[in-house]
């Protein structure tokens, strides 16, 4: 069964259409680039992904369960404009991100569950490379550097899926080129599955392991609104890479399998010695 499974989706707001008959199933892990022209339904398709909206027609399901009717720690999402608070340092906007679903009814932690929660998201700082910046406030950083910010604060959550809507659309090349290879990382080394819209085709078929190509394909030009976006093409992409990350998936999961086999080992050899 695919991870992500999307089934005969259809969005429409009043007599538009914006989707319609949109089909697809995601393994888990793998990188999808969603490119076509302005205005097709890719955000839409995200905000479907995200929860913030449900689908008029048809079904999500994730890990064979129908998505939740609202966002949740299970997705990350980042935005072209960055979505961080400009009161709060660097340390204080990624700690938030754990503070609001720990603490619901207060929305910030106390004590050992603060001093916890900060010391995570140090960490998380520290692998997308703002440890050095962690008493800063936004501005005083640079766009990649808040943009590196926002991934950090969708990250902390742990999410499954990360979406992420035109990220580097606002960033000068070669600030864009580090992203990349930032985004590349944190991708294998957190074994997400990710969903990028960008109207750049170079980094669409660079970045991902999976293109999906939206686009009209019936057009009244008597009743412009009657027919919605599908998906026109879903290419395969960087296959070695895909291999890489499924190796790696195998190997991690060998891993844990040979750590349980001598936890229970210990764990009757101890049971054993105390009878």
């Amino acid at each position: 069964m695919a991870f992500l499974n999307i089934s005969n989706v259809w969005m429409r707001y009043g007599e538009q259409v914006v989707l319609e008959r949109i089909n697809l199933q995601v393994d888990e892990g793998q990188f999808c680039t969603l490119v076509g022209a302005s205005g097709c339904g890719k955000s839409t398709f995200l905000r479907l992904l995200l929860g913030q909206e449900r689908p008029s027609k048809g079904s999500i399901t994730l890990a064979g369960q129908p998505l939740a009717a609202e966002p949740d720690a299970s997705r990350g999402i980042v935005f072209q404009k960055y979505s961080v608070l400009p009161h709060l340092t660097v340390l204080d906007n990624v700690a938030l991100a754990l503070e609001l679903p720990r603490s619901r009814w207060l929305g910030r932690l106390l004590g050992q569950a603060k001093a916890q929660a900060r010391e995570e998201a140090r960490a998380m700082l520290d692998k997308v490379g703002l440890a050095p910046s962690l008493h800063k406030y936004p501005h005083q950083l640079s766009g990649g550097m808040q943009q590196r910010l926002a991934i950090a604060q969708a990250l902390m959550g742990k999410p499954r899926i990360l979406l992420l809507d035109e990220p580097f659309g606002a960033l000068d090349p070669g600030i864009r080129k580090d992203m990349h290879h930032l985004l590349q990382d944190l991708w294998q080394q957190n074994r997400l599955t990710v969903f990028m819209v960008t109207h750049d085709l170079h980094e669409g078929f660079h970045l991902g392991t999976r293109l999906l190509v939206f686009d009209k394909v019936r057009v009244d030009p008597h009743a412009p609104q009657a027919y919605g976006a599908a998906i026109t093409y879903d290419i395969p992409l960087n296959q070695d890479r895909t291999a890489a990350v499924r190796s790696l998936d195998r190997a991690l999961d060998g891993v844990r399998e040979r750590q349980q086999q001598q936890q229970q080992q210990l764990t009757t050899e101890t049971t054993g010695a105390s009878t």
